[in-house]
Protein backbone atom coordinates (compact mmCIF):
# COMPACT_ATOMS: atom_id res chain seq x y z
CA UNK A 1 0.00 0.00 0.00
CA UNK A 2 1.13 3.52 -0.96
CA UNK A 3 1.60 5.77 1.62
CA UNK A 4 -0.08 8.81 0.99
CA UNK A 5 2.23 12.20 1.18
CA UNK A 6 -0.18 15.04 2.38
CA UNK A 7 0.27 18.29 1.03
CA UNK A 8 -0.10 21.68 2.88
CA UNK A 9 -2.97 23.69 2.50
CA UNK A 10 -2.12 27.10 1.03
CA UNK A 11 -3.19 29.39 4.27
CA UNK A 12 -3.20 32.07 1.14
CA UNK A 13 -0.75 34.27 3.81
CA UNK A 14 2.10 33.29 1.64
CA UNK A 15 3.88 36.01 0.44
CA UNK A 16 6.12 35.71 -2.54
CA UNK A 17 9.83 37.57 -2.17
CA UNK A 18 10.42 39.65 -5.00
CA UNK A 19 13.49 39.05 -6.71
CA UNK A 20 16.47 40.11 -5.98
CA UNK A 21 17.64 42.04 -9.44
CA UNK A 22 21.05 42.49 -8.45
CA UNK A 23 23.99 44.90 -8.71
CA UNK A 24 25.67 45.29 -12.26
CA UNK A 25 28.53 46.83 -12.66
CA UNK A 26 32.01 46.83 -14.75
CA UNK A 27 35.36 45.42 -12.78
CA UNK A 28 38.48 45.98 -15.14
CA UNK A 29 36.41 45.95 -18.14
CA UNK A 30 34.44 43.15 -17.42
CA UNK A 31 30.33 43.49 -16.31
CA UNK A 32 29.77 41.22 -13.46
CA UNK A 33 26.26 41.07 -12.07
CA UNK A 34 26.03 40.63 -8.15
CA UNK A 35 22.99 39.23 -6.39
CA UNK A 36 24.37 38.44 -2.82
CA UNK A 37 24.41 40.88 -0.22
CA UNK A 38 24.01 44.08 -0.98
CA UNK A 39 25.76 45.33 1.86
CA UNK A 40 29.07 43.26 0.87
CA UNK A 41 32.14 45.53 0.95
CA UNK A 42 33.70 45.48 -2.64
CA UNK A 43 37.16 44.48 -0.81
CA UNK A 44 35.72 41.25 0.00
CA UNK A 45 33.80 40.91 -3.23
CA UNK A 46 37.11 41.91 -5.19
CA UNK A 47 39.07 39.41 -3.08
CA UNK A 48 36.37 36.63 -2.00
CA UNK A 49 34.33 36.15 -5.30
CA UNK A 50 35.91 37.11 -7.81
CA UNK A 51 39.50 36.50 -6.22
CA UNK A 52 41.45 39.66 -7.20
CA UNK A 53 43.45 40.02 -4.11
CA UNK A 54 46.27 42.73 -5.36
CA UNK A 55 43.56 45.38 -3.41
CA UNK A 56 44.88 45.06 0.31
CA UNK A 57 42.55 45.11 3.73
CA UNK A 58 43.86 48.16 5.18
CA UNK A 59 41.68 48.10 8.47
CA UNK A 60 38.17 48.76 9.00
CA UNK A 61 38.10 52.25 7.77
CA UNK A 62 40.60 52.34 4.86
CA UNK A 63 43.37 53.63 6.77
CA UNK A 64 46.69 53.30 4.78
CA UNK A 65 44.81 53.31 1.69
CA UNK A 66 46.10 50.42 0.64
CA UNK A 67 42.19 49.22 0.09
CA UNK A 68 41.99 52.22 -3.21
CA UNK A 69 40.95 51.35 -5.96
CA UNK A 70 39.44 53.86 -8.41
CA UNK A 71 35.60 54.00 -8.85
CA UNK A 72 34.32 56.18 -11.64
CA UNK A 73 37.81 57.38 -12.47
CA UNK A 74 37.97 58.27 -8.56
CA UNK A 75 40.50 56.50 -5.72
CA UNK A 76 37.81 54.69 -3.46
CA UNK A 77 38.36 52.99 -0.14
CA UNK A 78 37.15 49.40 -1.05
CA UNK A 79 36.12 48.77 2.29
CA UNK A 80 34.01 51.50 2.61
CA UNK A 81 31.74 51.17 -0.34
CA UNK A 82 28.85 48.43 -0.11
CA UNK A 83 27.84 46.64 -3.54
CA UNK A 84 24.69 48.33 -3.36
CA UNK A 85 26.29 51.42 -3.68
CA UNK A 86 28.01 50.63 -7.46
CA UNK A 87 25.25 49.38 -9.30
CA UNK A 88 26.25 51.00 -12.71
CA UNK A 89 29.64 52.07 -12.05
CA UNK A 90 33.16 51.04 -13.31
CA UNK A 91 35.64 49.98 -11.36
CA UNK A 92 39.33 49.71 -11.81
CA UNK A 93 41.52 47.67 -8.89
CA UNK A 94 45.55 47.37 -9.72
CA UNK A 95 45.11 44.31 -11.58
CA UNK A 96 43.46 46.70 -14.39
CA UNK A 97 46.30 49.28 -14.96
CA UNK A 98 47.83 47.15 -17.54
CA UNK A 99 47.10 47.88 -20.98
CA UNK A 100 44.89 45.43 -23.12
CA UNK A 101 48.34 43.41 -24.31
CA UNK A 102 49.12 42.85 -20.50
CA UNK A 103 52.12 45.60 -20.34
CA UNK A 104 52.81 47.89 -17.45
CA UNK A 105 50.90 51.26 -17.10
CA UNK A 106 53.99 53.87 -17.10
CA UNK A 107 53.16 54.23 -13.56
CA UNK A 108 53.79 50.66 -12.71
CA UNK A 109 56.99 50.71 -14.66
CA UNK A 110 57.63 54.52 -12.81
CA UNK A 111 56.93 52.32 -9.73
CA UNK A 112 59.52 49.47 -10.89
CA UNK A 113 62.42 51.82 -12.18
CA UNK A 114 62.09 53.81 -8.61
CA UNK A 115 62.58 50.97 -6.19
CA UNK A 116 59.14 52.42 -4.89
CA UNK A 117 57.61 48.98 -3.74
CA UNK A 118 59.32 48.05 -0.14
CA UNK A 119 57.50 44.96 1.64
CA UNK A 120 54.55 45.55 -1.95
CA UNK A 121 51.83 45.45 0.53
CA UNK A 122 51.03 49.19 0.08
CA UNK A 123 51.69 49.06 -3.35
CA UNK A 124 48.46 48.05 -4.61
CA UNK A 125 47.03 51.07 -3.22
CA UNK A 126 49.32 53.71 -3.62
CA UNK A 127 49.51 52.74 -7.67
CA UNK A 128 45.55 53.61 -7.57
CA UNK A 129 46.05 56.91 -5.87
CA UNK A 130 48.98 57.63 -8.02
CA UNK A 131 46.96 57.05 -10.57
CA UNK A 132 43.97 59.41 -9.13
CA UNK A 133 46.34 62.03 -8.88
CA UNK A 134 47.97 61.90 -11.96
CA UNK A 135 44.52 62.34 -13.91
CA UNK A 136 43.84 64.98 -11.74
CA UNK A 137 47.14 66.81 -12.41
CA UNK A 138 49.21 65.94 -15.13
CA UNK A 139 52.40 67.28 -13.36
CA UNK A 140 51.85 67.08 -9.86
CA UNK A 141 53.61 69.13 -7.40
CA UNK A 142 55.44 67.69 -4.00
CA UNK A 143 52.41 69.41 -2.25
CA UNK A 144 49.74 67.31 -4.40
CA UNK A 145 51.77 64.18 -3.51
CA UNK A 146 51.86 64.71 0.12
CA UNK A 147 47.69 65.04 -0.26
CA UNK A 148 47.93 61.32 -0.95
CA UNK A 149 46.11 59.33 1.68
CA UNK A 150 48.53 56.09 1.92
CA UNK A 151 50.47 55.26 4.40
CA UNK A 152 54.00 52.89 4.07
CA UNK A 153 55.59 51.43 6.83
CA UNK A 154 58.99 50.33 5.04
CA UNK A 155 59.39 54.14 4.12
CA UNK A 156 59.14 54.22 0.54
CA UNK A 157 57.83 57.12 0.25
CA UNK A 158 60.92 59.19 -1.33
CA UNK A 159 61.02 56.44 -3.82
CA UNK A 160 57.02 56.72 -4.54
CA UNK A 161 57.48 60.85 -4.98
CA UNK A 162 59.91 59.73 -7.26
CA UNK A 163 58.10 57.12 -9.34
CA UNK A 164 54.97 59.64 -9.38
CA UNK A 165 56.77 62.33 -11.09
CA UNK A 166 58.72 59.46 -13.50
CA UNK A 167 55.12 58.53 -14.29
CA UNK A 168 54.05 61.94 -14.60
CA UNK A 169 57.04 62.93 -17.45
CA UNK A 170 56.58 59.41 -19.18
CA UNK A 171 52.56 59.75 -19.45
CA UNK A 172 53.06 63.52 -21.17
CA UNK A 173 55.05 61.90 -23.54
CA UNK A 174 52.68 59.05 -24.49
CA UNK A 175 55.26 56.68 -23.65
CA UNK A 176 56.62 54.20 -20.81
CA UNK A 177 58.43 55.66 -17.32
Amino acid sequence: MAQDHAVPAHSGDITPVPVHSGIVLQINGESYHHTGDPEMPLLWYLRDVLRLDGTKYSGEHGEGGADLVLVNGKATSSIGVPMSKLDGKQVVTVEGLVDAKGGLHPLQQAFIDEDAIGCGYCTPGWLIASMDLLNRHKDPSDGDINTLPNLCRCGCQTRVRSAIKRAAAAMKQGGKA
